[in-house]
């Protein structure tokens, strides 16, 4: 295993703050830090970072941990792969000497698909087999200077050209498998390149690494337009947006979003340099914040057809919950930026942008389109939409500019519009505090509990456990207390899985670390361990007397629990009517 040492140095280089403050903005809050939360979509900051203590708490989704299972989370890395992420930042290495455990060296893979990059590009210029390639290409009015500005590249029709090229450069089929860039076949076992007769978009992180590729397919041999890279040891889809590298320096003020690789490529050659993509799939939350991050406003160009509108409203919602302003560009006269650029020129498309309309715009007119308007029943329906969707308005006074441009527009007066908008908004405020207090009991009963699931049917124990464990991590006097009398508490005493586990790491060795906890837990079982000692920390005595107290309160739980599944020895039963009759 990973030296103690060089975990506890590596956490000191990395103080927590400082890495939190690569997803998210920091403000002070007396001796802590807050911000909103980098994992899920907040408009009030929810998050806390304890300097003190260097750690975090999210109080709204429930993240929590120290810096390592910050970035475990942060970039869907294991323990010992955020390990080697924050050495490297600080430039420590991670010598791992547990070599039973199968895992790829993410260097190789950075340049094995580099290696593959070059490999699409020669074909594309200089093979006869990029011949299809360079058709399309041109086809496409891609130039030259273009292909290699963005690395383009074409796979050739073979089911082992890349195989073999990435063989002889010493790379193993497994490491090629788990980079999507070789397949395996069910029935004969054998190899096969995953990409033919595509042309290649490398996909590049903001660091200048290739983690992936999407490829479009240049004649109707295959149904799929576009094959993308799945997640691999690299490249996590939801979480990277394609020419971003490109983008990130152009995009201060605004941001543009497209739908694929070919239109991002266009606005970026007609001098929109701040366009990016998706990778293949609808815009997810983490792009959003992704893009928060570079952008004040994201102009969204998604394709006019039924499907773009509901994309586009997707993107609406996910983007502004990350409190970034929004747009949308309606193409007219081509089916998309590509094509229209190529129509009608750059300063028309400069225009369009100029011209886009603002989230409250496209919004209303989505719904207006639905119905006819000038009927009474029509105008009724598309107002109870509209309604619905003022009421989500967060601002009272953005809200009432809306309700009179709105009445003005349907002839209705503003204040019947604001009436039943505030019905809503009282509707909507009272199904809100029921499911808070939903979730409440839920939480206090473990109803739905993923990392603890034995709790729902031992409440009153799970909740002593939790608390003997807060104090076991938050006091060193406690668990020395348990090392010097173990009979106090054993790992017999626990009634849940989970508590049983946590409390058999933290005493399995006298030179324990609350460091070593991340090599056994995953993410959410770490933000557990955060959230039991925030509950626990807010009390003023946590000392000898309260963990024997309780520890006491355990034991008579699964003495307890073991009598009504009928356990108990005849010596317990005797131990056990002892003690209740000392009570009574």
């Amino acid at each position: 295993m990973i030296d103690p040492k060089i975990v506890e140095e590596i956490k000191i280089r990395n103080p927590i703050e400082d890495v939190m403050a690569q997803y998210a903005s920091l403000r002070r809050a007396g001796s802590n830090l807050i911000c909103s939360c980098p994992f899920h979509s907040e408009k009030t900051p929810s998050c806390t970072v304890f300097v003190a203590r260097q750690s975090f708490y999210c109080f709204g989704c429930g993240a929590g941990g120290d810096v390592i299972s910050l970035v475990r989370r942060a970039e869907g890395l294991e323990y010992t792969e955020a390990l080697e992420y924050l050495g490297r930042r600080v430039g420590i290495d991670v010598i791992d000497s547990d070599s039973d455990a199968p895992r790829f060296d993410k260097r190789r893979f950075y340049e094995m698909n580099k290696a593959a990059a070059r490999f699409f590009r020669d074909i594309l210029f200089n093979d006869p087999a990029g011949a299809m390639g360079r058709e399309y290409a041109e086809r496409r009015g891609l130039t030259p200077e273009v292909i290699k500005h963005f690395g383009l590249g074409f796979a050739p029709d073979s089911f082992s050209a890349l195989y073999s090229h990435l063989k002889d450069l010493g790379y193993g089929d497994d490491e090629m498998n788990a980079a999507f860039l070789v397949g395996k076949s069910s029935k004969t076992g054998r190899p096969f390149d995953m990409f033919r007769k595509r042309l290649m978009f490398p996909i590049i992180d903001v660091s200048g690494n290739i983690i992936a590729f999407g490829g479009r397919i240049v004649d109707d041999s295959d149904s799929r337009k576009y094959l993308n890279s799945s997640d691999t040891p690299v490249f996590r889809k939801r979480k990277n947006l394609y020419a971003l590298r490109y983008a990130k320096n152009f995009c201060a003020e605004k941001m543009i979003l497209c739908e694929g690789y070919m239109d991002v490529i266009a606005l970026h050659s007609a001098g929109f340099e701040n366009a990016v993509a998706t990778l293949g799939t609808a815009i997810t939350p983490d792009q959003a914040r992704l893009m928060a991050k570079y952008t004040k406003k994201v102009v969204i160009c998604y394709d006019s057809d039924t499907a773009g509108k509901n994309a586009a409203e997707k993107a609406i919602k996910l983007i502004s919950e990350t409190g970034t302003e929004t747009s949308v560009l309606n193409v007219t006269g081509a089916k998309d930026p590509d094509e229209f650029i190529k129509k009608f020129g750059a300063p028309a498309f400069s225009k369009l942008i100029g011209e886009s309309k603002s989230k409250f715009r496209f919004t209303l007119d989505s719904i207006l389109s639905k119905y006819d308007v000038t009927e009474t029943d029509g105008k009724v329906r598309a107002l109870s939409e509209i309604c619905k969707m003022l009421a989500v308005v967060y601002s009272s006074a953005e809200r009432d500019i809306y309700t009179r441009e709105i009445a003005e527009e349907l002839g209705v007066k503003p204040e019947a519009i604001e009436a039943d908008t505030k019905k809503l908004i009282r509707k909507m405020d009272r199904e809100r505090r029921n499911n808070e207090r939903e979730e409440a009991l839920r939480s206090v009963s473990g109803i739905g509990d993923r990392v603890n699931p034995d709790f729902v049917s031992n409440v009153a124990a799970a909740n002593t456990e939790e608390q003997l464990i807060a104090l076991l991590l938050l006091k060193q006097e406690n668990r020395d207390l348990v090392l010097k009398n173990p009979d106090m508490l054993s790992p017999d005493d626990f009634i849940t899985d989970f508590g049983k586990r946590i409390f058999e790491l933290i005493i399995k060795s006298d030179d324990f670390s609350e460091t070593e906890l991340g090599a056994h837990l995953n993410v959410d079982e770490m933000s557990r361990l955060e959230q039991m000692k925030l509950k626990r920390f807010e009390l003023t005595e946590n000392g000898e007397k309260e963990f024997i107290g309780l520890a006491a309160a355990l034991r008579a739980e699964k003495r307890k629990k073991s009598m009504s599944e009928g356990e108990l020895s005849a010596a317990q039963l005797a131990e056990y009517f002892s003690t209740m009759n000392k009570k009574i």
